[in-house]
């Protein structure tokens, strides 16, 4: 996002900490009337160029989204989406995709009150393992002429009693509606958001042999220190690594495996 989109979508995550910070107000069902206005204004194209048009009144724009949504979901969501509207946004579709994120912390925020956040980590990232090993269940999820509806059912079949039910949401809602996202995308900006609620980073940690608990507490501490924040470690397992580790965090990788060395080893021998 540009200037005016960026201070804007900063505006609305504060205004949205703000609502949660209160208890008595339902995350999970703010995050499910967030994605239903997204849906909305995804598909509503002239009503979102109207409701970020800089030639109209702030004000007038409220009016028109408290309009439109009363009766339609609760009042945390009108004033939500009715202070976003009166912000100024260097796009239409920055407006969407600030209600897509919202969406998502809002139900992430819920999983931080119910003491599964952690879970949800993990179970987003060994999801995105699976249907990467998977070409069938990729197929299927990615298929265009399947329906949403389709795609959706499909997932609870696969999640439902597996998962927790805010893992489920955030993964049905990105494939149902990925909006341009492909699937590895879509998680791993979940499992950033996911770790920006507890103020950390993500670090994907692969090895030949699983990791004892005092492996990655070690790991887990000098990454910390490293990096000066708290990390999450999401851990694979790829028997072809044959030893060592790789950690990737963001773009930047450190590749310690045996099989990294091996074919840099065979590259000098040949060179």
């Amino acid at each position: 996002m540009n200037g005016a989109s960026r201070e804007a979508l900063a505006a609305a995550r504060e205004r949205l900490d703000a609502l949660t910070d209160n208890t008595s107000v339902d995350a999970g069902r703010l995050a499910e009337e967030l994605a239903a206005v997204t849906a909305l204004l995804d598909r509503e194209v002239s009503l979102r160029r109207v409701l970020t048009d800089p030639a109209q009144a702030g004000e007038a724009k409220a009016d028109l989204a408290a309009r439109l949504l009363s009766g339609q979901v609760g009042g945390e969501t009108v004033d939500l989406v009715s202070g976003m509207v009166r912000s100024r946004w260097s796009a239409s579709r920055d407006l969407v995709d600030a209600l897509e994120e919202l969406a998502d912390t809002a139900d992430l925020t819920a999983a931080q009150r119910a003491g599964v956040l952690d879970d949800v980590e993990d179970e987003l990232f060994r999801f995105g393992r699976i249907a990467a090993s998977s070409p069938e269940l990729r197929a299927a999820l990615s298929d265009r002429a399947a329906t949403a509806t389709a795609k959706g059912e499909l997932l609870r079949r696969l999640l439902g009693g597996r998962a927790h039910a805010v893992t489920e949401r955030l993964i049905i809602r990105l494939v149902t509606r990925p909006r341009g996202r492909s699937l590895e995308g879509g998680l791993e900006s979940l499992s950033k958001l996911a770790a920006a609620r507890r103020d950390r980073m993500v670090a994907v940690v692969t090895s030949a042999v699983p990791l004892t608990d005092q492996q990655k507490r070690r790991l887990g501490a000098a990454l910390a220190r490293m990096y000066g924040r708290e990390m999450h470690l999401n851990l694979d397992v790829d028997p072809t690594v044959l030893g060592g580790i790789s950690v990737r965090i963001g773009d930047e990788v450190v590749d310690g495996t045996i099989a990294t060395r091996l074919d840099e080893a065979s590259r000098r021998l040949a060179g």
